[in-house]
């Protein structure tokens, strides 16, 4: 077989060099049989490399994702490492040109400076707060992510702000408006800090008098820095006595600038006199709010607060562009690093949607509504439109597989969940045409997966034509809701039960045909016993519309046989079947010839050559059934369907001609001798 691995390998070739070395026939199929196993170990091989590299593509996949992670966090530890250069230059510089006196003394006043800043900040800021900070020492300030402390979901987002006795912690309204949570005194509070996890990095856990709290920061050195200054908090009372009263350092220009990344209002903030000798360079030219705008969108997005991400992307996006592109100098910065996160928000909403699915479809369709809008507003709608339809797939089967479980009706809640689902998808892509066709090739896969389960489930072999009639039918009369929104499927439906219920109908008929006959009949008058018996077999027919008031006799005698009674009734239910089933053109004719077919298996028969019986009694038995049982079928065949049975027609017509007078009742002949 080393031939087919040739890069220059002919099939002509090959083949009649085949024929040339092979004798006869049997050569040929030893090595036909050949090929074919070389064939199947090679589609094997393919399958096993196949998965071979979907697994390293996997692989690849996620350690891209742990390097894209680290990458992250390498360029805001640059931020930091250069906020820090700029610390220690401005740091120099301002040690060159002041004495140590005079540095001690203005460090001391600036200290003043920004814990007056800092109260009257938290004052103005943050609502609800009473508490008095006068004389306090403002240390630290920022905002952090607080974490359930099970799955480390992100529950809200907080700002916290630290003086020397009191930790002062809010939160952050979407308005970025500040709320008073509660205060710690920080000699009363405890710090771990969380190894990082594959679930949450940059993490501490604040062991507090009201329980354990764990917060994220966004960064692992603002992690280190909370650390260092609870700490430092905790010892403040220790350093002030070995320092002899000196004040802390005030937070230098780079710590503010870090800090204003990440917080919605800022202490910092408030005006500072700014020195005209200081040159101004192109980042200070660029609004804080664009500068800090990724860093932001990563916040609302980890805190799942998507709409505003989505806005902060559009409202960064139209700030780089056009005319106002000149006016930021880190335009192309800026914009691809927005990029990225509008596709991370993409991707985030994209699993959102696909992990709403439910085991009830309305709670599947309601949260998936949220991810779906920004989806469609950021453009995405193919992408949204196709998750959408996988997550209501899913909760659709699971819904028929409960209601299977439950012995419920699987028709009536499929059509139901159908219909549901076309209106919330039309009203979710009103304005997207082009995602109709996606809905309509989705409708035509569930409804070939329903039909495979109905005739798995209910319409196997050997299942009676009432069963088969009862199922259609429940099938049938909620299909043909769809219409009402335009997507009319029952044609679809039963092109996909056609074969079925045609194998169903042949086998039906060869039963009952096999059936006639069998039992043994007397040929005499039906006697029903009692009088009951009488009047509840004439009420049953009368349901069925037949009335054979005519041919009862006495109290209890009916002047039919046993087996025509039985028949007219069983045959009146099978009209009624058929008749439900000949709804569909397609199976008129099979149904048509069926109760043909069982009438003239009925029609025909006869009492055996020696059992003495009134000739005319089986003529009248046969008479009723031509003149006053076949019109009957063939009208309610007629009404339930509403077609015309013209084979049954034809078949009253022709067996109309076909009875003569009645046959004279043989008497017995005597013969005597005597004249």
């Amino acid at each position: 077989m080393k031939e087919f691995d040739d890069f220059n390998f002919s099939v002509d070739k090959y083949t009649k060099e085949l024929t040339r070395e092979c004798v006869g026939g049997s050569d040929l199929q030893q090595r036909k049989k050949e090929i074919e196993a070389y064939n199947e170990t090679t589609a094997a091989t393919l399958k096993q490399t196949c998965k071979k590299n979907y697994m390293e593509f996997i692989q690849t996949a996620k350690e891209i994702s742990h390097l894209e992670s680290e990458m992250y966090q390498l360029s805001h530890i640059l931020i930091e490492q250069r906020n820090i250069l700029a610390t220690m230059t401005d740091g120099k510089t301002n040690s060159r040109l002041k004495a140590d006196s005079v540095e001690a003394e203005s460090s001391a006043a600036a200290d003043d400076v920004q814990n007056s800043h800092a109260t009257r900040a938290v004052k103005e800021m943050v609502q609800g707060f009473n508490g008095n900070l006068e004389g306090k020492t403002f240390l630290n300030e920022g905002a952090l992510i607080e974490l359930d402390a099970n799955d480390y979901r992100p529950i809200q987002r907080v700002f916290f702000f630290l003086f020397n006795d009191v930790l002062i912690v809010c939160k952050v309204k979407h308005d970025k408006r500040l709320d008073f949570l509660t205060e710690y005194d920080p000699k009363k509070i405890g710090v771990i800090n969380i190894k990082d996890l594959d679930g949450v990095k940059n993490a501490i856990n604040i062991i507090t008098p009201d329980g354990s709290k764990i917060y994220q920061s966004i960064t692992a050195a603002g992690k280190t820095e909370w650390i260092e200054k609870l700490e430092e908090a905790f010892r403040f009372d220790q350093q002030k006595k070995s320092k002899k009263g000196q004040a802390p350092q005030p937070p230098t220009r780079a710590k503010q600038q870090s800090s204003k990344s990440s917080t919605p209002e800022k202490v910092s903030s408030t005006p500072q006199p700014e020195t005209p000798t200081e040159p101004k360079s192109l980042e200070d030219e660029t609004p804080e709010w664009l500068s800090t705008a990724s860093e932001e969108i990563q916040t609302l997005v980890a805190q799942r607060h998507f709409e505003e991400a989505q806005e902060l992307i559009k409202r960064t996006q139209e700030s780089v562009r056009g005319e106002n592109r000149k006016k930021v100098p880190q335009a192309d910065s800026i914009e691809s690093k927005v990029k990225q996160q509008e596709l991370k928000l993409i991707n985030v909403l994209l699993k959102e949607l696909s992990n709403s699915h439910n085991r009830n479809l309305q709670i599947a369709l309601r949260s998936a509504k949220r991810p779906l809008k920004i989806l469609v507003e950021m453009g995405r709608y193919r992408q949204a439109s196709a998750t959408l339809l996988k997550v209501c797939a899913v909760s659709l089967r699971v819904s028929q597989r409960e209601a299977r479980r439950n012995n419920a009706d699987i028709s009536e809640l499929f059509f139901c969940d159908l219909t549901q689902v076309a209106c919330d998808y039309l009203t979710a892509f009103e304005q997207q045409p082009a995602c109709v066709s996606a809905l309509v090739v989705w409708c035509n896969a569930e409804l070939q997966y329903f039909a495979s389960q109905l005739i798995k489930h209910y319409l196997a072999k050997g299942t009676s034509l009432e069963t088969v009639a009862k199922c259609v039918e429940r099938v049938r009369k909620p299909s043909t809701k769809l219409t009402e929104i335009g997507l009319d499927i029952s044609y679809h439906l039963e092109g996909l039960l056609r074969t079925t219920l045609e194998s169903l109908i042949e086998e039906s008929k060869e039963r009952l045909l096999d059936s006639v006959g069998r039992t043994e009949e007397s040929w005499q008058p039906y006697n029903l016993q009692t009088k009951s018996n009488l009047k509840r077999l004439l009420l049953e027919l009368d349901v069925l519309g037949i009335d054979v008031r005519a041919q009862a006799t006495g109290d209890t005698w009916m002047n039919l046989t046993q087996s025509t009674v039985v028949f007219i009734r069983h045959f009146l239910q099978l009209t009624e079947h058929c008749g439900c089933l000949a709804k569909c053109e397609t199976l008129l004719q099979k149904l048509e010839l069926l109760l043909k077919e069982l009438f003239i298996a009925h029609h025909s028969l006869k009492p055996p050559s020696d059992m003495a019986v009134d000739p005319n009694f089986v003529m009248k038995n046969k008479i009723f059934l031509v003149d006053n049982l076949l019109p009957i079928a063939i009208d309610k065949f007629r009404q339930i369907s509403g077609r015309q049975c013209e084979i049954l027609r034809e078949l009253h017509t022709k067996m109309s001609r076909q009875h003569g007078a009645p046959l004279p009742r043989q008497r017995s002949v005597y013969t005597t001798d005597v004249f």
